[in-house]
């Protein structure tokens, strides 16, 4: 009668390294496509806090124009104030627990002044 060919017992050890490290490889997946978001978040306040003081420099609503400048489903988490030429944009990522986007919510600022002799009609 032939003898069963037997398992070296290190057989499988592969498989069970993999199932223990899935979730530090979710965790570290979910912490990248935060930081990405926040980064994408910072991108769009720069581009519109510039918007926005341009707007102003033309003598248009400043923060109107920085709004506008924002896509859509940022409008909704940002928070933009404009005086005295200065424009600030505050934008909270999209993230999984509200404070954790308080958090990290970003600002951009930008400044301008308007063009010399220009009268407010």
């Amino acid at each position: 009668m032939a003898r069963p060919a037997e398992i070296p017992p290190a057989a499988g050890q592969a498989s069970v390294e993999l199932i223990a490290a899935l979730p530090a490889l979710a965790f570290t997946a979910l912490l990248a496509l935060q930081l990405l978001l926040v980064g994408y978040s910072l991108t769009i306040a720069d581009g519109a806090a510039e918007a926005g003081a341009l707007a102003g420099a033309a003598g248009r609503d400043a923060s109107g124009a920085a709004r506008a400048a924002l896509p859509g489903w940022a409008r909704g988490r940002a928070r933009v104030s404009a005086e005295d030429g200065r424009v600030r944009v505050e934008v909270r990522p999209p993230a999984p627990l509200a404070e954790l986007a308080e958090a990290l919510t970003v600002s951009s600022e930008a400044w301008s002044r308007p063009p010399h002799g220009r009268t407010d009609d």
